[in-house]
């Protein structure tokens, strides 16, 4: 967010708690992206700040309601309060449980891979409207399309994200794999290590798709302790992923920090791969 929207975010995050009977002197910024992430204290309460027209907060909290239900592995709500969506300012705020990290700081693939199996798992048990993936990849190759959205994209590299992003989207919808509600962003900045395991969060991403879509998102070596992954599907995955991510680097409203270097970092990364896959990703 810019510096004196967020402000304002801050402060609607930390008078909606106070009004709620939850002590609040500080709010420390866990993440700034689209939306705020704060540590409310002395309370220990996560706040979800984003802006009235870009948020989805009402389905998350929904779907992490019927998760928790089911015993998948989430980040619940915080419990002194009613899950509900909060609004003050032209923010929506959503209040949940603070975990507090554990050691080790890095997750074990294998501890990873069982805790999304769980988590899908636990979705397949789930009926709720949400996008398909292919709704993702149409969003990006939007923005790609768009010289307005996307103004400091070079020819050769707008062309390379389209071509990625069209190839790939065909060649996953020929394959016609199985499908189910996934997390949709499941990489390991949504996984929290806490002393109840690992829990996932920020479920507004939630979409349908094959699980290799989810895979791809978390480290290489979760897969290999995930049944029954189709490797080819998910190497699919993974090159469409990298090309959406990096789509979303060069969107002029992108507020990422360090954005465009790593936007022109993962055009590297993906020149290198078809590079290497050239006769599976180019036909």
């Amino acid at each position: 967010m810019q510096a004196t929207e967020a402000q304002r975010a801050v402060a609607a995050a930390m008078s909606i708690a106070s009004s709620l009977g939850l002590p609040v002197d500080e709010a420390i910024v866990l993440n700034d992206s689209n939306k705020l992430t704060l540590r409310l204290l002395p309370c220990e309460v996560l706040a979800r700040v984003a802006p009235v027209a870009q948020q989805v907060a009402l389905f998350e909290i929904e779907l992490a309601q019927r998760l928790a239900e089911s015993g998948s592995p989430v980040a619940a709500l915080e419990p002194r309060v009613e899950p509900r969506v909060y609004e003050h300012d032209g923010f929506v705020v959503t209040l949940w449980t603070y975990y507090e990290p554990v050691r080790p700081e890095v997750v074990s693939p294998a501890d990873y891979a069982h805790a999304l199996e769980q988590l899908h798992a636990g979705m397949r048990k789930i009926d709720v409207p949400t996008p398909h993936l292919t709704d993702r990849v149409e969003s990006a190759q939007q923005l790609v399309a768009s010289r307005d959205l996307t103004p400091e994209l070079a020819d050769a590299d707008r062309d390379l994200l389209s071509n990625t992003l069209r190839r790939l989207r065909r060649a996953i919808d020929e394959r016609g794999p199985a499908e189910q509600l996934l997390h949709g962003e499941p990489h390991p900045g949504n996984v929290l290590n806490t002393k109840n395991g690992l829990l996932f969060i920020d479920l507004e991403t939630c979409c349908h798709g094959p699980v290799e879509f989810d895979l791809a998102h978390a480290p290489d070596e979760v897969s290999e302790h995930y049944p029954d992954v189709d490797q080819e599907l998910l190497r699919d995955c993974r090159i469409l992923v990298l090309a959406m991510i990096t789509t979303w680097r060069w969107d002029r409203g992108d507020r990422l920090p360090n954005g465009r270097l790593l936007g022109t970092e993962w055009l590297g990364q993906i020149r290198a791969t078809l590079g290497r896959e050239a006769p599976d990703t180019h036909s």
